[in-house]
């Protein structure tokens, strides 16, 4: 078994947020009985967790280790939950991503294969 992280993505700062916050609120107990179907199946690793539209990205530019405040106009994605689960495979990770029923109104799913620490 492997750890992936699934990060989803959703536009928390627009005027116009996707999906809305009717949209979301109809897709809580979803998300819920998702969540919980994961962690049936003993495949949830770590539970996920709400996170702030607001954030600090340190970069490296023409001012070293440069602080902007996040996110950025020109991309109106942030992270909207953040989790760690169990799969076999990506195949199998991605499978399970896939039933997030926010996918349906705009949200992204990423997953990312947590690899060992050099």
């Amino acid at each position: 078994m492997q750890e992936f992280l699934l990060v989803i993505h959703r536009d928390l700062t627009s005027k116009k947020p996707v999906p809305t916050p009717e949209q979301m609120q109809a897709a809580m107990q979803p998300y819920k009985d998702w969540i919980g179907s994961i962690a049936a199946k003993d495949r949830l690793v770590a539970p996920p967790k709400r996170w702030d539209a607001d954030g600090r990205f340190i970069t490296h530019g023409k001012v070293k280790n440069h602080i902007s405040v996040g996110p950025f106009a020109e991309d109106k994605l942030s992270i909207g939950g953040l989790f760690l689960i169990r799969a076999n495979d990506y195949d199998e990770a991605v499978e399970l991503a896939k039933g997030c029923p926010i996918i349906q109104y705009g949200a992204i799913v990423e997953v990312r294969l947590a690899v060992p620490a050099a």
